[in-house]
C-alpha cells in the first residue's frame, strides 16, 4: 500500500486510515530535498531585505496555500516580530475580479499572467503551487516571469511535471498522481515551516 486511495480501500475504520494517512504523510515529507527549503529561505530573506514583491498562485487547494501564505509571510511576521519591513507577498488568488475578468475576456489560463503584468518588476520572485506541477494558468505565469527577469519557485507533487523543468528553486514532494491530499498537506506544513522560522529568526 503506498498510496492514499489503498489505504482507504484496505481500511475496515476512520482510525485505521487516520493512522495509514499519516504514515503515508510522513513517508511524503521525506522525499523533500531539505537544500531546496533552505535556498527558498535565502531567496525570501533576500527579496525580503530588498524590498522586492513575492507573487503566489495555485488553484483549489494550493490557492488557499497560496493566500495562506501571504498572510502568514506578510502580516503575521509583521504583527510577531515587530520589524519594519515584512515580506511583501502578493496572492494572485485573492482578487476575484481580476481573476474572474481575465478568466470571462480571455481565458482562465491568463488569471495569474495578466495580474503579474500590471504588478510584477524584473527582480520579483513567484511561487508556484501545483500538485501536478503541470496547470496551464501556472505554467504560463512561470513561463512569463522568467522570461521577465523573475525567479520562480516551485512547490509541487506527483512527478513534478513542467514546472519541475522551470522552478529555479523546486520543493517536490514525490508522489502518486492522484494524492492531492498528501500534497496539499506537504505544502501548507511549508508554509508554516517558513513562518514559524521567520518569527524566530527576525522577533526583535
Amino acid at each position: 500500500m503506498n498510496d492514499v486511495a489503498s489505504i482507504a480501500q484496505s481500511s475496515s475504520s476512520i482510525q485505521g486510515f487516520a493512522e495509514g494517512y499519516f504514515n503515508r504523510l510522513r513517508n511524503v515529507l521525506a522525499t523533500l530535498d531539505l537544500d531546496r527549503l533552505e535556498e527558498l529561505a535565502t531567496e525570501l530573506e533576500s527579496a525580503r531585505v530588498e524590498g522586492r514583491t513575492i507573487f503566489v498562485a495555485g488553484n483549489g487547494g494550493s490557492a488557499t496555500t497560496a493566500t495562506s501564505m501571504a498572510n502568514d509571510l506578510g502580516f503575521d511576521i509583521l504583527k510577531k516580530t515587530g520589524v519594519e519591513r515584512s515580506f511583501r507577498v502578493h496572492a494572485l488568488t485573492d482578487n476575484l475580479a481580476a481573476i474572474t475578468a481575465v478568466a470571462n475576456d480571455v481565458g482562465y489560463d491568463r488569471i495569474f499572467l495578466d495580474q503579474m503584468r500590471i504588478h510584477f518588476r524584473p527582480g520579483d520572485t513567484l511561487i508556484v503551487i501545483s500538485a501536478s506541477g503541470n496547470s496551464p494558468n501556472v505554467v504560463a505565469a512561470a513561463e512569463w516571469a522568467k522570461e521577465h527577469k523573475g525567479k520562480v519557485i516551485g512547490l509541487v507533487g506527483f512527478d513534478g511535471g513542467r514546472l519541475s523543468e522551470l522552478a529555479d528553486i523546486l520543493l517536490h514532494c514525490v508522489t502518486e498522481p492522484t494524492e492531492y491530499g498528501p500534497v496539499e498537506d506537504t505544502h501548507l506544513i511549508l508554509n508554516h515551516v517558513l513562518a514559524h522560522w521567520f518569527q524566530a529568526r527576525l522577533r526583535k
